[in-house]
């Protein structure tokens, strides 16, 4: 477990995972994995669609546990090191990838139309160091405990990957 810190309307959160970064790397990466992962406990992620480019778009989709709700994400990939660094905004959008305002999402007022997150890994010979930085996210947006819980679904993914 770690403690998430927020400082500048920017949420981080450093983990150590006992796998290799290459590995680390494509859960977060390849489209298959992240929808395994990625979200709340109980949300899924139906769509996953990610252009792993510079200039790359993605388009997400977010599912509640009941289904009846449907919370769409667009961005565009702004630096790839692969195996080391990950740079992507993420912004409210429809299901088509137009940009929608936060609020139609249940955003509270003020809340930014994109944010950007940046993911650094770090080999620690054997184990992973992740630090994820969520920038933009107002401290009461509830950033922090979505992201814990997608990474607690990460290392549960992480292990049944590895007992395959």
């Amino acid at each position: 477990m770690s403690t998430p810190t927020f400082s500048d309307d920017a949420l981080e959160i450093e983990r150590i995972f006992n796998a290799d970064r290459d590995l680390i790397w494509e859960i977060w990466t390849d489209s298959e994995h992240f929808k395994k992962w990625y979200g709340p406990k109980g949300f899924t992620v139906p769509v996953a669609k990610m252009d792993l480019r510079v200039g790359g778009r993605r388009l997400i989709c977010m599912e509640s546990p009941d289904g009846s709700m449907r919370m769409w994400t667009i961005g565009e990939y702004m630096e790839i090191v692969p195996n080391e660094r990950l740079r992507y905004t993420e912004s409210p959008a429809d299901e088509n990838g137009n940009l929608i305002p936060p609020s139609a999402m249940g955003m509270p007022e003020g809340y930014p139309t994109t944010t950007e997150v940046t993911l650094l890994l770090e080999d620690l010979g054997g184990q992973t160091k992740m630090v994820m930085t969520h920038a933009g996210v107002p401290t009461e947006s509830g950033a922090s405990a979505g992201w814990e819980q997608a990474l607690d679904k990460l290392a549960e993914h992480l292990k049944t990957v590895l007992n395959d």
